[in-house]
């Protein structure tokens, strides 16, 4: 006989729990901002040194910095918000290959289902900073732009770091999307790039301080 526990209808439970804990623990954490990247950026790159020192200038405006709690571009961010002394909020994921909660996290959650870890990354984020990296970035990227586009979520700072990264696709979103009205111009204003950590903070500044 097959375990309850293993049945659909457990699931159900567990995807609740998920998100209960989630709303408790970060409804809790004030204004934060959201970093995602790279899992495998190691600390002699650039990128983590970049991460890390915006991690440090978004505590000193005010935010905390959420993470999804891995190595790479989000230990660095988590790094540099702890240096300053500031909230680091890490969201792990269960993986097959398990990654393990970088030491700089403050804060920690553990979630199985990537559907719950992703909603808290944009609900209770005031921005959404996105460095280079593979197919979950983008992911990241893509749902929450088409969640702006789409209104199903009020519009705040989506900022993409790195020209280099980034101009390629953008070029081929303006050609192939944007040439063939699958998107309209005003699609493409929902992020901006920015190549500084400090303009960054000085584009979350700027809009917030519009509102």
């Amino acid at each position: 006989m097959q375990d309850f526990t293993q049945e659909e209808p457990w699931r159900v439970f567990r995807i609740m729990a998920e998100f209960v804990e989630g709303f408790e623990t970060l409804s809790r954490i004030g204004p934060a901002v959201t970093v995602f990247g790279s899992a495998r950026i190691h600390p002699d790159d650039p990128l983590y040194q970049a991460a890390e020192d915006t991690g440090v200038l978004l505590v000193g405006a005010g935010y905390a910095v959420m993470t999804g709690g891995g190595p790479g571009i989000m230990e660095a961010a988590n790094k540099g918000a702890n240096r300053a002394g500031g909230e680091s909020v890490g969201l792990n994921i269960e993986l097959p290959t398990e990654q393990k909660p970088n030491p700089y996290i403050t804060t920690g959650l553990s979630f199985r289902y990537f559907f719950a870890r992703k909603m808290m990354f944009v609900k209770y984020a005031h921005a959404l900073v996105i460095f280079p990296g593979g197919y979950g970035t983008l992911d990241e990227f893509f749902e929450s732009i088409t969640l702006i586009q789409t209104m199903r979520h009020r519009r705040f700072p989506v900022i993409l770091y790195g020209t280099p990264y980034w101009e390629g696709l953008i070029a081929w979103m303006r050609e192939m999307l944007l040439a063939r009205e699958y998107i309209s111009p005003e699609d493409l204003e929902i992020f901006q790039v920015v190549d500084e950590p400090q303009e960054i903070v000085r584009h979350i500044q700027r809009f917030y301080g519009k509102q």
